[in-house]
């Protein structure tokens, strides 16, 4: 009796390690080899590759399609080409999933839906963020409107969890169709060279429409995204930069809306620190362009700075660093692209991060070379006004600890946009080399002393007394301070202490807004 019972353990044993081994083939050795010959890992080991080692537990590896025509009875492959479950990336808890392009080109089903929208769940409920990994053809045609279901309900979860958890996005492959939206709704897209596509519609559906050819790259690869439609935030060269990458941003940002990011204490950098060379980093001439990452990257910890969306409006630079060990999102006019004008992508770019920074509990940081908002017909008649307005609610609608440094020019309505005291900034510097007002002062006096400029015997030696007088009186930063709009004028090498010993005396800021379902962000 007791053999039998060993023997039917056994059986049943063999049958799961059996399973086990047949869930890992996925769609096939072949299609497995086809893909490693092109250098891309199988869905599971993508999934190793990101997380802590030995951290990874899957869920629902026997899963099948409930698909019944079309001959998919006989067409069963366990886990139905998506891989899923959690793990954890430096020790935190993250919940993961990676489609699988060697069963059904990694399309959509009903199982294949279910599964994700398990894990979103238990996302949320745990307080973990989401990362998937993307490489799916789309919907599964064989399984018609169920598969748009599957679909809508993973939308559904991705905006229920939005400013929930944080929720990533790795495409790795194709992304077309309805796969896009899931992505587009996460907080963060990474793509990879040559690797990576998305697309709603593909080049033969373009080509017939409107004759045009164009290759996939062209249409949706990671240079497109990451460049001219800024549908991606990173872009990276191998699949392996793509998890690492993903890790290092996991670092900056918290788990979730109730906690705080990962803190680096003892800090690698003497809180008390200045430099130098930020005194003269700065041109004193207006007009002269300069790169401010370089001034970003000298005020924060070690000079670490991730940028999020480096090649897309670079007019204004984003991304995370940190400053005496804490996270802080990072919101800077560039003048060495536009002079640093706000554009409409500049401004949708910045207000968008700086909502997942609100959301999270990150302070930001602004610093200021503004001229004004960039002119022009296509930038009208594309509605500047409203995508201006969407960085303005952004800032004004933001409760976490504000603070702003007003580096050069702070000009017009963009003085008042980019996260000025009106607005609610909790701290606001400026350097001396500050100039604050309706515009700059050489537009200003050839408007305010037209007639007087005409008449003068030497119009450029009063031109420029005009343009010193005017300065002096209406846009130097001791007007702004006078007025209690600067908190205090600084020294630039003052700048990362200051920043550092203001940050401290906000981490227990608190702030009520009227009760209300939500705002209407002008969209």
């Amino acid at each position: 009796m007791e053999i039998d019972k060993c023997s039917l353990m056994n059986d049943k044993l063999d049958l799961l390690r059996r399973k086990r081994s047949e869930a890992l083939a996925g769609g096939g050795e072949e299609k497995r080899k086809k893909q490693a010959v092109k250098g891309k890992l199988d869905a599971r080991e993508a999934l190793v590759s990101l997380v802590d080692p030995e951290s990874f537990n899957e869920w629902d590896r026997f899963a099948t399609h409930n698909c019944h025509d079309f001959g998919m009875e006989e067409k069963q492959v366990l886990g139905d080409g998506i891989v899923t479950g959690y793990g954890r990336i430096d020790g935190r808890l993250v919940y993961v999933f990676s489609q699988d392009s060697t069963v059904f080109g990694g399309s959509l089903g009903e199982r294949f839906a279910q599964k994700i929208c398990k894990i979103m769940d238990a996302a949320v409920k745990n307080g973990a963020p989401v990362i998937g990994i993307n490489d799916s053809g789309g919907a599964r045609i064989q399984e018609g409107v169920v598969s748009l279901g599957g679909y809508a309900e993973i939308f559904w979860r991705n905006t229920y969890a939005s400013g929930v958890v944080p929720q990533i996005s790795i495409v790795r492959g194709a992304c077309a169709g309805g796969a896009v939206y899931s992505p587009a709704i996460t907080d963060f897209i990474i793509m990879i060279e040559e690797m990576s596509h998305m697309f709603i519609t593909g080049p033969e559906v373009i080509k017939s429409v409107t004759n045009e050819t164009v290759s996939f790259e062209e249409l949706g690869g990671a240079k497109v995204h990451s460049e001219k439609s800024g549908v991606a935030h990173f872009k990276v060269r191998t699949e392996q930069e793509a998890y690492l990458l993903c890790r290092k941003l996991m670092s900056f940002i918290p788990s979730n809306n109730l906690e705080t990011a990962p803190q680096m204490t003892p800090s690698a950098d003497n809180p008390k620190r200045m430099d130098p060379e930020l005194q003269t980093l700065v041109p004193l001439n207006p007009n002269k362009p300069y790169d401010v990452r370089e001034v970003i990257r000298r005020i924060v910890d070690t000079g670490e700075f991730l940028e999020v969306q480096e090649a897309y409006a670079e007019n204004i630079v984003i991304g995370f660093a940190r400053l005496d060990g804490k996270s802080v999102g990072v919101v800077a006019n560039n003048p060495a692209v536009l002079a640093g004008t706000l554009d409409m992508n500049a401004s949708t770019k910045a207000a968008r991060f700086i909502r997942f920074c609100d959301a999270f509990n990150i302070p930001l940081v602004t610093f200021v070379d503004v001229p004004g908002f960039l002119p022009g017909l296509d930038q009208e008649y594309g509605g500047i006004i409203r995508h201006g307005a969407k960085l303005l609610y952004a800032y004004a609608e933001a409760t976490v600890p504000k603070v702003t440094v007003i580096l050069r020019k702070a000009y017009g309505g963009a003085y008042d946009v980019m996260c000025s005291k009106h607005i609610r900034a909790d701290a606001n510097f400026a350097w001396p080399t500050a100039e604050i007002a309706v515009m700059g002062p050489q537009g200003a006096i050839n408007i305010i002393f037209k007639k007087e400029l005409e008449s003068a015997t030497n119009t450029e030696k009063r031109k420029q007394e005009l343009v010193e007088e005017y300065t002096e009186k209406f846009a130097s930063p001791y007007v702004a301070a006078s007025r209690c709009y600067l908190d205090d004028i600084i020294e630039p090498q003052e700048t990362r202490p200051a920043l550092i010993s203001v940050l401290a005396t906000l981490e227990g800021k608190r702030e009520q807004r009227p009760p209300r379902k939500h705002g209407n962000i002008p969209l």
